[in-house]
């Protein structure tokens, strides 16, 4: 299949992958309408086109925290990212540094933060969930800071796992889950060689010391279950800050209320995100939350956003609503199963290219230029 768009990646990614992983990353939670209008909501966002701009040179390059980006966008955490594709989050990072974007690793990913940092160059984050362990936490910041990376993402919205029906469904939980994972890797032979058979371990790699060199897929939906903290409040998380002194980035914010206790916190960043639809049905798109917390905390930290980003277009719009940068979430999940390291770095340009026919179109030839004017 020839890929000449962002969205082309996705149906390669669903002929190569078993259901139960195809399903996990195109999932939401309940009936996912919030997942839908994630695109939906950012799809509907009408840009000002204007003509006669000298649009001869267009910029992309910005700063977040201080360090230059090329352009204004990272790669987002995904777990178990590992299993779309061999070693997929080190395929990824490789992709994104050679791009001079941010990667950021999940706590729970496939591969640890040691292996990749042993092999992929700088910018690497790593994201960290609210764990019940506050020594294992402590260890895992502790792992971070040896293994150098740049900024911790702290993902606030998940104190408990949404109610992501698929899943049971399709073997990535529920019963015989194991025996319908192994039938369907048997039914995709290209997956089953390239994941399956010599992607191996495939243990939660950055939860191996307290899961054991034995864990695999089985430990990831029970972990995630039963080791989330419910209880933690914004006060919890003054440790956090004092323990880490890099670049802290809050993420799963919907409201101005929370982002203001961010940027109380000493957050240097926020996500503004509703876990791709993947929490709570019902909430706000980000593209309909954004606006509302850039009015509120705008110029005292940087503003991320996720969810519903599909294109370069799509970082366009975030950015008129008020968003510094972007992180991406399915989009380069479905490049990385598609192509791999290549699918992913093929993602990048095409984002690249799609930014800078829309800021052209806009009249807009720096990231700055780009705001509420920029809206119709």
């Amino acid at each position: 299949m020839i890929v000449s768009s962002p969205l082309d990646f996705w149906e390669v990614a669903r002929r190569r992958l078993p259901r139960f992983l195809y399903d996990y990353a195109a999932g939401g939670a309940y009936a996912e309408r919030t997942m839908a209008r994630n695109v939906e909501d950012l799809g509907a966002i009408a840009l000002r086109q204007r003509v006669l701009r000298d649009v001869a040179e267009i910029d992309l390059s910005t700063h977040w925290f201080g360090r230059p980006m090329p352009m204004p966008i990272g790669l987002g955490p995904i777990g178990i990212s590992g299993m779309f594709r061999r070693r997929g989050e080190v395929q990824a990072a490789r992709a994104a540094s050679a791009a001079g974007l941010p990667f950021c690793l999940s706590t729970v990913g496939i591969c640890s933060l040691a292996e990749i940092t042993k092999i992929v160059p700088a910018p690497i984050w790593f994201q960290l969930y609210v764990i019940r362990d506050r020594a294992f936490m402590r260890d895992l910041l502790a792992t971070a800071r040896e293994q150098g990376a740049q900024a911790l993402v702290f993902t606030v919205d998940m104190p408990v796992p949404g109610a992501r029906y698929r899943d049971a469904h399709s073997g990535m939980s529920g019963p015989y889950a194991p025996l319908r994972r192994a039938w369907q890797a048997v039914t995709h032979p290209r997956w089953a060689w390239d994941v399956g058979l010599n992607g191996r371990p495939h243990r939660l790699g950055n939860l191996e010391p307290v899961l054991g060199k034995s864990s695999g897929m089985n430990d990831y939906m029970g972990w995630l279950g039963s080791n989330f903290d419910p209880s933690i409040t914004w006060k919890d998380l003054d440790w956090i800050r004092s323990e880490w002194t890099g670049p802290l980035i809050i993420k799963g914010i919907l409201d101005p209320e929370d982002a203001r206790s961010a940027v109380e916190l000493g957050a240097n960043g926020i996500v503004v995100s509703n876990h791709g639809g993947r929490q709570l049905d019902g909430v706000l798109s980000s593209a309909r939350a954004l606006p509302p917390i850039a009015d509120a905390v705008g110029g005292r930290l940087t503003i991320l956003a996720d969810s519903g980003v599909r294109s370069g277009l799509d970082v366009v719009r975030m950015l008129a609503l008020g968003a510094d940068g972007v992180l991406l979430g399915r989009a380069w999940l479905y490049a990385l199963a598609a192509r791999g390291e290549a699918g992913v770095s093929q993602l990048l340009e095409l984002f690249r290219k799609e930014m800078i026919v829309a800021m052209t179109l806009t009249g807009a030839r720096t990231i700055a230029d780009i705001g509420a004017s920029s809206l119709a």
